[in-house]
């Protein structure tokens, strides 16, 4: 059925229709390998498309010819040294909320599990630094750590912050029910009301939160005390009873911080 006619062009509800849904595939594609080393390597990629367009437009064939070599090369490449980012663009498209509708993750078993382990941490005076991905993706702070892609269990969270442990000096990166990498480096905070006042993990916690919508927990190594952090704000001194009830509200839907 003809929908529109450009000069001889016939363009029909299923052309629009096809259209449509690779123009929303592109975007999901590049808005989730923002951020991350991915986006240049498709960039370079789409240089070469361009070129060898422009070759075959031309007949410029020894270029085509050298074209031909280095796109086939490239995609080689691409596959073999992103393969990090490429588990997690799949990750990420595990987690969309169209996908998650179908194989929903309860938000209850999530936060009881980061509970059991913060429990682990507080009762020991083990220091933690755990961030809780939300809308906001963490690509580039996932790439300043160890990549792990693993399950979201207590007791690999207890394994990376147990003390002399390779990563336990930096924080852990969870998306939805995974944790994404370990180890990673976040932004200290430049309030004056928390310069002086907080340690390191407390200042990466706020500063983080400052600049996106992660939820991050801290576990102080000195006194074993609990803090929570979101859009810039630090409450500490949580038990772990309260600590349950806000990640249980948090991760259920978007509330503001003074309800935190």
């Amino acid at each position: 059925m003809e929908f529109l006619k450009i000069f001889f062009i016939e363009i029909t509800l299923f052309d629009l229709l096809d259209i449509i849904i690779v123009a929303v595939i592109f975007y999901q594609l590049i808005r989730i390998m923002k951020g991350t080393r991915a986006i240049q390597m498709l960039i370079g990629l789409g240089i070469i498309l361009i070129i060898a367009f422009v070759s075959t437009w031309l007949r410029m064939e020894t270029l085509q010819w050298l074209v031909g070599k280095l796109g086939t090369a490239w995609v080689i490449v691409f596959l073999i040294l992103f393969q990090p980012e490429l588990r997690n663009i799949l990750a990420r498209l595990g987690t969309n909320p169209i996908v998650r509708r179908f194989f929903p993750v309860k938000e209850s078993r999530i936060a009881n599990k980061i509970v059991d382990a913060v429990r682990f941490f507080t009762n020991r005076n083990i220091g933690a630094l755990i961030v809780i991905e939300r809308e906001i993706g963490l690509g580039g702070f996932i790439q300043t750590g160890k990549t792990l892609n693993a399950d979201l269990n207590p007791d690999l969270l207890t394994t990376i912050f147990y003390p002399n442990s390779p990563l336990h000096d930096g924080a852990v990166i969870i998306q939805r029910d995974r944790i994404m990498a370990a180890g990673c480096t976040l932004p200290l905070t430049e309030n004056p009301r928390y310069q002086k006042t907080l340690g390191m993990r407390h200042k990466a916690a706020v500063g983080l939160t400052e600049s996106t919508d992660a939820i991050v927990i801290v576990v102080s190594e000195e006194t074993g005390q609990i803090s929570i952090s979101m859009q810039g704000y630090l409450r500490r001194n949580v038990s772990i009873s309260t600590l349950e009830r806000l990640l249980e509200l948090l991760l259920k839907k978007s509330i503001d911080r003074d309800k935190l």
